[in-house]
């Protein structure tokens, strides 16, 4: 379980740093109150991170060979893919994040009254970032860690590692966010889900 936590927490503190997820939870949080902004926020990661879990689940109803070599391609397909992405990209803040995750609230905003009510707020917040987490890479891997590890050690630890990413989005992302670089966060998540199968390589089935 311990091990599982660990991998969990990792996979999520190191790949939603400067996602479009950290953004919404930032740019929200400059124009509503942060509490709310916060709840809307990890009550959506949380919810994905649960679904992922019990989707790694069924997965793991399949062959136990057929789980650990699909876990292991999984992660050298995302970490192969990350450190060709990083090693391409300039130095640069996350500012291509930052556009999508300011794009999708922009449009969510013109449905939505001036004077919004503290639910609407924390709906807005759920609905933006349970969509943007739909599908993605973390997602995904969160799917392959729970087939293959503890699903109560994921799920705590990548629960934890959600919660301290929106924490730090919503109190002080605004003044950390020009420092992020895309480039370091890209090769940072690529090298760890190298580790990842590196680790279920030498575990074994």
């Amino acid at each position: 379980m311990f091990e599982a936590f660990v991998a969990g927490l990792l996979l999520i503190t190191v790949s939603e740093l400067g996602d479009k997820t950290f953004f919404i939870g930032v740019i929200l949080a400059t124009r509503h109150r942060r509490s709310l902004v916060f709840i809307g926020v990890v009550s959506a990661l949380a919810a994905m991170t649960l679904i992922s879990v019990m989707m790694g689940r069924v997965v793991s109803l399949f062959s136990p060979t057929v789980v650990h070599y699909a876990e292991i391609a999984l992660f050298l397909a995302f970490g192969s893919q990350l450190l060709l992405k990083g090693w391409r990209m300039a130095d640069e803040p996350c500012a291509e994040a930052c556009e999508e995750a300011m794009e999708t609230i922009t449009q969510s905003e013109q449905v939505l009254i001036k004077r919004p009510t503290n639910l609407a707020v924390v709906l807005q917040a759920f609905g933006l970032t349970f969509l943007a987490e739909w599908g993605d890479r973390t997602q995904i891997a969160t799917i392959g860690l729970a087939a293959a590890k503890n699903p109560i050690g994921v799920s705590v630890g990548a629960i934890l590692g959600h919660a301290i990413c929106a924490a730090i989005a919503v109190i002080g992302g605004r003044l950390i966010a020009g420092r992020l670089s895309e480039k370091t966060l890209t090769l940072l998540g690529g090298a760890l889900f190298l580790v990842f199968a590196a680790t279920a390589t030498a575990n074994g089935v």
